[in-house]
C-alpha cells in the first residue's frame, strides 16, 4: 500500500503579516487569502527492512536511519525529523521502516507559503497511514507546533491554516493561538476576473523569510510606533479586499494591493529592495494598478493587478528583470490524501 497527500499553496490577497506574534496576540490580526494550484506533496512507501529514509525529491537531498522513536534535528529535512518525532511522542512508534518522498511546486522562501503547507502535507500522508482522527484545525494547529514551537522557525499562522482549509478565506489570528478561519463565498464570476486579471511573478530570487519576520517581531515588542501602525492598516486592508470580493468591486483589488504594498515596507526593513521596488513602479507604469510582494518580502513571488488587458503590456515591461510569470488556477479543496 502507498499513502499519498497533496496541499496547495496560497496567495495572501490582504492583511499580510498580522498572523505573526506577537501582533496577533495584542492586538488580533485577519488575513483574507486563497489557495492556487501549486502544491507541495508528500508519499509514505511502508518499508519490510527496520530503516527510516526521507527525501525531498525536488531538492535532490536524501536521508536514511535506522528505525528510531527519535530522529535528530541537524538541518537536513527538518520538516519531515520534526513532523516524524512530533507523531511518535504523540501517538506511539510507527508500525514499521518507511520511506516518505516529498515534492513542492515552488522553492522555499518563494513567498506562497511553501514551508507550511509542505509540513500540512507530510502530517496528512502519516494521518492517512496511521488513520489518525485529526480534523482541518487539528492538523493546522499540529503543523504550527511543530514549524513554529519545537523547530523554532519564525512566521506566522495563515499557512498552515490555508493549506489545510483550502479556498478563499478571511482569517482572525488571536492570542492564546486562536484562529477562526471564514470561508468567503465569493461569486465564480468573481474569481474568473481575478484569476484573469492577477498575474503571478516570480522575482527569480528566495530569501529567508524568518530574518524579516524576526526584525518585524522585534518591532512590535519595541513598540515601533511606524511598524505598528503598518500592520494596523494592513488589517485594514484585509477588511477592505473582504468587502470588494464578495460585493463584486474587483477593479477596487488594484488600490487596496498598492495601498497594503505601501504600508507592508514599513513594517521591517528588508521587506522590499530597490530591485523589488523598480520591478513594482515598472508593472505600474504598463497599466497595473497595484501589487503586492508575497509572503515576508525579500524576494520570492510579486502580484500585479492588470485591468482590461493590461496584463499583456505588463508582461512586456518586466521581460528584462530576469523573473517568469507563473500560470494558475485558484482551488476550492485545501489538503486531500488517499492510499493504494
Amino acid at each position: 500500500m502507498i499513502y499519498r497527500s497533496k496541499a496547495p499553496l496560497r496567495i495572501g490577497l490582504a492583511g499580510g503579516g498580522t498572523d505573526v506574534s506577537p501582533y496577533c496576540d495584542l492586538y488580533g490580526g485577519a488575513i483574507l487569502n486563497a489557495t492556487i494550484s501549486l502544491y507541495a506533496y508528500a508519499t509514505i512507501e511502508p518499508l519490510v527492512l527496520p530503516e527510516i529514509i526521507l527525501e525531498a525529491v525536488d531538492r535532490g537531498e536524501i536521508v536514511s536511519y535506522d528505525k528510531t522513536d527519535s530522529l535528530p534535528i541537524d538541518g537536513q529535512l527538518d520538516l519531515a525529523t520534526g513532523a516524524y518525532n512530533h507523531i511518535v511522542q504523540k501517538y506511539g512508534p510507527v508500525p514499521s521502516g518507511f520511506k516518505l518522498s516529498t515534492i513542492v511546486d515552488a522553492p522555499a522562501g518563494s513567498g506562497l507559503g511553501s514551508s507550511s503547507t509542505l509540513m500540512v502535507a507530510i502530517i496528512g500522508v502519516f494521518a492517512e497511514w496511521l488513520n489518525l482522527p485529526l480534523g482541518e484545525y487539528d492538523i493546522a494547529q499540529m503543523a504550527y507546533d511543530i514549524e513554529r514551537v519545537e523547530l523554532a522557525m519564525a512566521g506566522g499562522k495563515q499557512d498552515q491554516y490555508a493549506a489545510t482549509f483550502g479556498g478563499v478565506n478571511f482569517m482572525e489570528f488571536y492570542h492564546d493561538n486562536k484562529v477562526i478561519v471564514n470561508p468567503l463565498r465569493i461569486k465564480q464570476e468573481y474569481l474568473f476576473e481575478l484569476e484573469n486579471n492577477l498575474l503571478l511573478y516570480f522575482t527569480a530570487t528566495s530569501r529567508l523569510s524568518s530574518t524579516i519576520i524576526e526584525a518585524q517581531s522585534q518591532n512590535v515588542k519595541d513598540k515601533n510606533k511606524e511598524s505598528i501602525e503598518a500592520m494596523h492598516n494592513l488589517k485594514e486592508q484585509a477588511l477592505m479586499m473582504k468587502e470588494a470580493m464578495l460585493k463584486g468591486n474587483i477593479h477596487d483589488i488594484g488600490r487596496i494591493l498598492d495601498f497594503g504594498f505601501r504600508f507592508k515596507k514599513q513594517m521591517a526593513k528588508g521587506i522590499s529592495n530597490s530591485s523589488m521596488d523598480e520591478i513594482y513602479e515598472t508593472a505600474l507604469k504598463a497599466g497595473a494598478t497595484g501589487g503586492k510582494i508575497s509572503g515576508a518580502g525579500g524576494g520570492g513571488f510579486m502580484m500585479f493587478y492588470c485591468p482590461g488587458n493590461t496584463r499583456y503590456q505588463v508582461k512586456k515591461a518586466l521581460e528584462n528583470f530576469g523573473g517568469e510569470f507563473r500560470a494558475y488556477q485558484f482551488t476550492e479543496r485545501g489538503l486531500v490524501t488517499w492510499s493504494i
